[in-house]
């Protein structure tokens, strides 16, 4: 990204002038790229515009329009004129300022790049705005299926680089750690690379294609279906087997006299279930496979694999283990099913006891049918999650964890982008956002390798100056409006997200 520099949009207040030829050393992080003029550094987020170290992308201001009596208003997609609105700022519109393309606090010895006043409601409050380079940092990838994509721990590649693992699955989801310090600098060159171009792309709403060491490959893509072996998987499974017995027991009671709901986890017998019992409906004879935990649930009934119910099974059939001649009888209506309900059978023990399929009948097809219903569509999710360092936390106080401690004390509210975050408990700031709550091209990267990403603290004015934040670095919205108006970018705020300067309403929270 050497040639060619995109308009400035900012100029900061560091960098450094080497020799006559108008070189600028970029100092926003450790690769100190010299750029020479009317070029970009290797980031592509800052450029020598005319001697000067500018920032190449806008500020981002977030706003919300509200009436006069205080209640929001929808952000109008189009102006008075019926033309498109271009993302200038409205008069009208309470603003937030957020981290992106606000600059970064690297060297770490002066404050955050912004440092903004701001009364809400007769409160003073402070938000301090930053750009955070975050090696200590990746994503959580939250897959909507029952398909087996990997055995757990299973190296995640992207490019034939590992770039992470599978870890622990959850309910009707898999789950995948990508990234992480040791991706990013404990390997080789290529695969740090290979891993901050893979959480860049998820964190900015592109799809990646995964491989699963000894298992699928997946393409991934935030809010999006995931794509499994080259299959778009449709539905999140209603519950386990067991479960699924137990919501639709009393649906099928009268028109079934057995119900296997087949799971990789959990495989649900009705009759020996305690739903079944509950219905007083006589025990059916058909053993399954696989390990009984309890009446009517079993486990290990097949291995994992893409067929039903997340496993290795295509012939519904071959989960029975054997049937009871003693128990069972001729003209037994026996339904088979996954969790989803994508997959059903409907059979009847013929004179030999031997399951025949027949066409299912209407009131068993509603019920498989409504498991469906409840199903929820498959998606993926991707969280960001990543530490606050003491160089990031510098940028707000001169003695860090005096901040770490307000966070803590919900005295400092921590947003991304103005999005929520999840603050973990224990040592430190170590937050979780959804990709998907933030404004778009939130995300950048730095060659160390490593991710850049927006981050804000907000708090009373008071609390600020007693954290011993850097006060004299503090400006006033307006001042920020005034002097960033023409290049800064206006970004509609997200209705679902909490205004950051809300808790404070009225007072401290």
């Amino acid at each position: 990204m050497a040639n060619g520099a995109p308009p400035a949009q900012e100029t900061q207040k560091y960098g450094a002038r080497e020799g006559d030829q108008g070189i600028v050393r970029c100092d926003a992080c450790p690769v100190l790229c010299r750029i020479r003029p009317g070029r970009v550094g290797a980031c592509g987020r800052y450029a020598n515009e005319d001697g000067l170290l500018t920032r190449t992308d806008p500020l981002v201001l977030s706003q919300r329009v509200a009436e006069a009596g205080g209640a929001m208003v929808a952000f109008q997609a189009e102006d008075a004129q019926g033309q498109e609105w271009d993302g200038r700022l409205l008069a009208n519109a309470e603003t937030f300022v957020t981290g992106i393309g606000s600059g970064t606090t690297y060297p770490d010895y002066k404050p955050a790049p912004f440092i903004v006043s701001s009364d809400y409601d007769g409160v003073d409050t402070v938000t301090v705005v930053t750009e955070g380079i975050f090696s200590y940092c990746g994503v959580k990838v939250k897959i909507d299926t029952d398909r087996h994509l990997g055995p757990e721990t299973a190296p995640v590649r992207a490019a034939g680089e590992m770039v992470g693992h599978v870890t622990t699955a959850e309910y009707g989801s898999q789950m995948l750690s990508l990234g992480g310090v040791r991706h990013l600098t404990g390997g080789s060159k290529k695969e740090g690379n290979v891993t901050c171009d893979t959480l860049l792309k998820l964190c900015s709403g592109e799809a990646v294609e995964l491989e699963i060491e000894e298992g699928a490959t997946v393409v991934v893509q935030a809010d999006r279906a995931p794509i499994v072996n080259g299959h778009a998987e449709e539905r999140m499974r209603v519950g386990c087997g067991s479960a699924t017995v137990g919501i639709f027991a009393q649906q099928w009671h009268g028109h079934v006299d057995e119900v296997i709901v087949v799971d990789d986890h959990i495989t649900g017998v009705l009759t020996e279930h305690q739903a079944g019992r509950c219905l007083d409906m006589p025990l059916s004879g058909i053993r399954v496979r696989g390990r009984k935990s309890t009446p009517g649930r079993y486990f290990q009934v097949a291995e994992p694999g893409s067929g039903w119910g997340g496993t290795d099974i295509t012939d519904p059939l071959s989960v029975v283990e054997k049937i009871d001649p003693k128990t069972a009888w001729p003209g037994l209506r026996l339904l088979l099913t996954s969790t989803t309900g994508e997959d059903a059978l409907y059979c009847v023990l013929d004179d030999d006891l031997s399951l025949r399929e027949q066409e299912m009948p209407v009131a068993v097809r509603k019920v498989v049918e409504r498991i469906g219903e409840n199903c929820e569509p498959a998606l993926c999710s991707v969280v960001f999650m990543a530490g606050a360092g003491g160089s990031l936390r510098a940028g707000v106080t001169e003695n860090p964890v005096h901040l770490t401690q307000s966070v803590k004390q919900a005295l400092t509210r921590v947003t991304m982008g103005g999005a929520p975050v999840h603050i973990w408990p224990g040592g430190g700031i170590t937050v979780m956002v959804d990709v998907t709550r933030m404004p778009e091209n939130a995300f950048g990267y730095v060659p160390t390798p490593a991710i850049v990403a927006p981050m804000e603290f907000t708090l009373p004015r008071a609390d600020y100056e007693a954290l011993g934040g850097h006060s004299g670095a503090v400006v006033a919205l307006e001042q920020v409006l005034t002097e960033q108006g023409e290049t800064a970018k206006a970004a509609r705020w997200r209705d679902d997200n909490p205004w950051p300067l809300e808790q404070y309403k009225g007072g401290r929270p």
